[in-house]
């Protein structure tokens, strides 16, 4: 109940006290000319009968650790940084009015990313618990990437999603106009991204429908005409006959990247399938189908300037070690999955890596040929300047 920003006296710098941090302290009210200099510290990855927690006003003490030790100003801590790698934080246990030393590069970058994830969830307090500060490093990362990181890579191309993924770092045009492209035989989707455009007039988003034929020429013609291709959906009608549309999440690289990739995906997919998180993967697989059903191949991306484009191809594997990892709840349907996966990956397989201008009949053997005209129109300005 106390109001937490009378605390604020109780953050000290590191070397503010005569006490060396190895227990708590209380906090008494020095001035300046009791301050000795500070000495810098190692990681200690100090072990107690009880579990030491920090109570954290994320504003206070981040401003007071990037002032102190972020020395380089690129809002890190890293090893590159010179401040003395030590600061004192109140103690959960004591409500505040006693402190104990954050030692060493680790636990304070630790202890920065911490406050930065509480503040996206919109908090301004939170408790910490010593153990996160100073775990294990590949047990950390493990966890992270588990419980975060893929969560800030998940995209979806539903509503509330579109504009995310609809914004494309890649396209310089200034004022580009959102595009989404739909097959032409993909009659659901034109309807619900139609409808879409009209939800949300904000956005001034261009639902176009591909030509039956896509040629070369085509992809050509709208080089500068930037635009997201639709995957799959999950679609149904309800009693009234209205559409049911829901597309399903997948996850991108990150970074300027924000589509769906080709063999990106199968490693993110054998990722996913460690951490648990099946149902992405899956996701993956069927939007692969479905781009192999409507685009005539597994594209390097979603994206329209990729139309002519593939990468390596690893459905299949993919797609069999998404079903052995399945809930073995339904055997028949996971079965039925397993199959419509092939038949795809089949399809690609005799259409697009079995037949001219992918298959050298000389030797027997496959290879990548794009069928674009030009230079990428997404390629960056300096990417050819060495040739």
């Amino acid at each position: 109940s106390r109001n937490y920003q009378r605390t604020y006296p109780k953050y000290v710098h590191a070397g503010d006290d005569e006490n060396n941090g190895d227990e708590e302290e209380s906090v008494p009210g020095k001035t300046m000319s009791h301050r000795r200099s500070v000495r810098r510290r190692a990681s200690i990855d100090d072990k107690t009968s009880h579990p030491r927690r920090f109570l954290v006003d994320i504003d206070i003490v981040e401003q007071i650790l990037l002032e102190q030790e972020d020395t380089s100003g690129d809002f890190q801590i890293t090893v590159a940084d010179s401040g003395p790698k030590v600061l004192k934080v109140p103690t959960a246990s004591s409500g505040g009015f006693r402190t104990f030393e954050v030692r060493g590069t680790y636990m304070l970058s630790n202890l920065l990313q911490e406050m930065a994830l509480a503040r996206d969830c919109g908090m301004n307090q939170i408790v910490i618990d010593e153990e996160r500060l100073n775990e294990n490093p590949v047990n950390r990362l493990s966890r992270m990437i588990r419980t975060t990181f893929w969560n800030g890579l998940v995209r979806c191309m539903d509503e509330s999603g579109i504009a995310a993924i609809c914004a494309d770092p890649k396209n310089t045009k200034a004022g580009a106009r959102p595009i989404i492209y739909v097959p032409f035989d993909d009659a659901d989707a034109f309807e619900y991204y139609r409808g879409v455009a009209r939800d949300l007039h904000d956005l001034h988003i261009k639902v176009v429908r591909l030509p039956r034929n896509i040629t070369p020429q085509y992809v050509k013609s709208i080089n500068d005409e930037f635009g997201i291709l639709t995957l799959a959906a999950e679609v149904s009608r309800d009693a009234g006959g209205r559409l049911v549309y829901q597309p399903l999440p997948f996850v991108v690289p990150g970074g300027r990247f924000n589509e769906q990739y080709g063999w990106d995906s199968y490693f993110e997919a054998l990722g996913l399938l460690v951490d648990g998180r099946w149902q992405l993967a899956k996701n993956m697989v069927d939007n692969f189908a479905y781009e192999i059903r409507h685009y005539g191949k597994i594209l390097n991306a979603n994206r329209s300037y990729y139309l002519t484009r593939s990468q390596p191809p690893f459905l299949t594997d993919m797609a069999l070690k998404v079903y052995e990892a399945l809930p073995a709840g339904d055997i028949e349907r996971n079965r039925a999955w397993l199959r419509a996966a092939l038949d795809a990956a089949i399809t690609e397989y005799f259409n697009v890596w079995m037949c001219a201008p992918r298959l050298d009949e000389h030797t027997g053997l496959s290879c990548y040929h794009p069928t674009g005209i030009g230079m990428p129109p997404e390629t960056e300005s300096t990417h050819f300047d060495h040739t």
